[in-house]
């Protein structure tokens, strides 16, 4: 439904009488309520001051989106306002709003007011298309910016939807990246705006973290003239048999889309081959990259136990090291149960769900149950993560062996390799193995801990600097991941300080990238300097990814001012001594880390710093 389906002339109010939030309140639930939209305008009052009691709707550049879903809305619309002198809304940034948007939607709705509010915000954050609200002179001209507005951005999605076996000259795209945030949709806009650019017809689905969205119909696959995956993690690829496909990281598609655009509109790539049993895996890509997929694909399913359990181990250490010991002085009954869930059970789930989806990746979902035990012994026999690592890919290609073995036997036995044979032989086989290794898996495990446990500050530093080279090397690639993932079994194995190293460079890229649009304006162009406002945002929550445009559009410059910066701040942390027992989180769990907040803090934003000086001194003045 389009916007201005819900928004008419009669719920605009070109001058707002009120001065005060409570009172814009009212005069929009006025507007609504005598255009017929509202069952129980007070009913509805009290569910809009019910969301407003949540979080403020003011959501800053002078914009505020209050809302709410509820019975008492007759049929769902839409109410605007304009004060242009601005009203004190309690807005996340502190400035007065002066547009506002009221939706009303019923109870039936089917949170079409959440798919209606995104839309409304991708639309206001452009200054232009905002200034142009505030100067209409009439209620016709304010609909008509906003369906011109809507047009412009999501017309592309519309056409994309309704892309049929019609659509001969469609290229399409599969994008996907471990975690399901950054890259993924990162990738997918970059290719879009080209394509819009290079006036080509493309459709993208995203495997993102929600889900899969905007899905390729085997009609679209058939009648494509060019298909492209851009992921690093696993994908449906079957459906591709037969067809054509450029393959490449993720991290591809947002340095170099027109690359990618020409080659698929000229018909370029690899035939695909697939298994013919309806698999869902990609195996199309051999050697380095299908071993990256392989990990990625183990560490972003294990990736939400690490996050949760960690961040409540975390919350346990707060009331005291020893607060979860019923023997301790210190004992909290809270702390327990804290350290019960994260440590005595997600962090329990952790290996065997990495070893369980690496497996999976490999020889689809016959490799599953033979890599969770392969986990499973790797945890309990002290094996760590190296021995979950080791029993994902064992029983992977141990699966895959059994696949050719069996691939002999009547037709009619087809029906009990998934549900005995491979089951059967493939834990069999990765439990004795596995249990052979975690002998010399756990020795190795307890000499890297002493060893780092045993290492002078001199050296802490340099393992510092390596740490955080490589969070900011590739943003987010193999290397980022590389040392992510070495975090993680730091912090399994009770060694809290290569962690906080990992994550203090991880934010130093996207954060001193912010710092130098705001410090070396001349340096940048507009859309540079809107993109660092959201690179403040992405920084201080660990999305090191927020730093890729910047990178892509000048990697000379950029990347190694970016690595600079996070070896710094990964050195200082090193230094300082600082230790963080939770995984991930950015700002919201410094508050948890051991050996001072303060110090921490002030690694980080030292790395940011030398990162913006360093990018402000060796780029070019913008000279348009």
């Amino acid at each position: 439904m389009k916007i201005t389906d819900l928004l008419t002339k009669e719920t605009v109010t070109l001058q707002l009488r009120s001065s005060n939030k409570s009172d814009v309140i009212k005069e929009l639930i006025d507007s609504l309520d005598r255009a017929g939209k509202l069952a129980d305008k007070r009913k509805y009052e009290e569910a809009i001051l019910a969301r407003e009691a949540q979080s403020t709707t003011g959501i800053g550049e002078g914009i505020a989106i209050p809302h709410a879903k509820t019975n008492a809305v007759k049929s769902p619309a839409i109410a605007f306002g304009v004060a242009k002198d601005g009203i004190d809304y309690e807005s996340l940034d502190g400035q007065p709003s002066q547009l506002f948007f009221m939706i009303a939607a019923s109870e039936g709705a089917n949170n079409e007011h959440l798919e209606t509010l995104s839309r409304l915000s991708s639309m206001l954050m452009d200054m232009e298309f905002r200034n142009a609200l505030l100067a209409s002179s009439s209620k016709e001209e304010v609909i008509r910016l906003i369906d011109n507005k809507e047009k412009e951005l999501f017309e592309e999605e519309e056409v994309e939807g309704r892309s049929s076996s019609a659509d001969k000259g469609l290229i399409l795209a599969v994008t996907a990246c471990p975690t399901g945030i950054a890259h993924t949709y990162m990738a997918a806009d970059a290719l879009k705006k080209k394509a819009k650019e290079l006036g080509l017809n493309l459709k993208v689905e995203t495997n993102g973290s929600s889900g899969v969205k905007n899905q390729l119909t085997q009609e679209e696959i058939d009648n494509a003239s060019g298909i492209i995956v851009a992921a690093d993690k696993q994908v449906e690829m079957e459906r591709f048999n037969g067809k054509k496909i450029i393959q490449v990281p993720v991290a591809q598609a947002i340095r170099k889309p027109e690359e990618l655009l020409t080659k698929a509109s000229s018909g370029e790539g690899e035939t695909y081959r697939g298994s013919g049993s309806g698999s869902s895996s990609s195996e199309g890509k051999k050697g380095r990259s299908g071993f990256y997929k392989h990990l990625m694909s183990g560490v972003s399913n294990m990736l939400p136990f690490v996050v949760g359990g960690g961040i409540l181990i975390a919350i346990s250490l707060m009331f005291g090291i020893n607060a979860s010991d019923p023997n301790d002085p210190s004992y909290h009954w809270f702390a327990e149960a804290l350290m019960s869930i994260g440590g005595g059970n997600a962090f329990y789930l952790m290996i065997p769900v990495l070893a369980g989806f690496i497996a999976m990746s490999i020889a689809d979902r016959p490799g599953f149950a033979a890599g969770m035990v392969g986990g499973l012994i790797a945890y309990t026999g002290e094996a760590g993560f190296l021995g979950g690592l080791i029993a994902g890919f064992l029983a992977g290609y141990l699966v895959l062996g059994l696949k050719k073995v069996f691939s002999g036997l009547p037709a009619s036995l087809e029906g009990i390799k998934p549900v005995l044979l491979y089951p059967l032989f493939g834990i069999f086989l990765t439990g004795m193995i596995m249990l052979q290794l975690v002998i010399p898996l756990k020795a190795f495990n307890q000499g890297l801990t002493s060893w780092l446990g045993g290492l002078g500050s001199g050296n802490l530093i340099v393992l510092g600097v390596i740490l955080g080279a490589m969070m900011a090397i590739d943003m987010g690639g193999p290397i980022n991941k590389a040392a992510f993932t070495f975090g993680i079994a730091m912090i399994d194995a009770g060694n809290y300080a290569p962690h906080a190293a990992i994550m203090a460079a991880g934010m130093v890229p996207p954060l001193g990238l912010a710092l130098a649009t705001t410090i070396f304006k001349s340096k940048f162009n507009k859309q540079e300097r809107e993109a660092g406002k959201t690179c403040y945002i992405m920084g201080a929550s660990f999305i090191t990814e927020g730093a890729i445009p910047f990178a892509a559009a000048d990697p000379l410059r950029v990347i190694p001012s970016a690595v600079v910066g996070s070896a710094v701040a990964g050195a200082l942390a090193m230094l300082f001594g600082i230790g963080l027992p939770a995984p991930h989180g950015g700002i919201f769990v410094i508050p948890i880390v051991t050996g001072g907040i303060f110090m921490y803090v002030l690694a980080i934003l030292i790395g940011a710093a030398v990162t913006a000086v360093m990018v402000g001194l060796l780029k070019k003045r913008v000279t348009v």
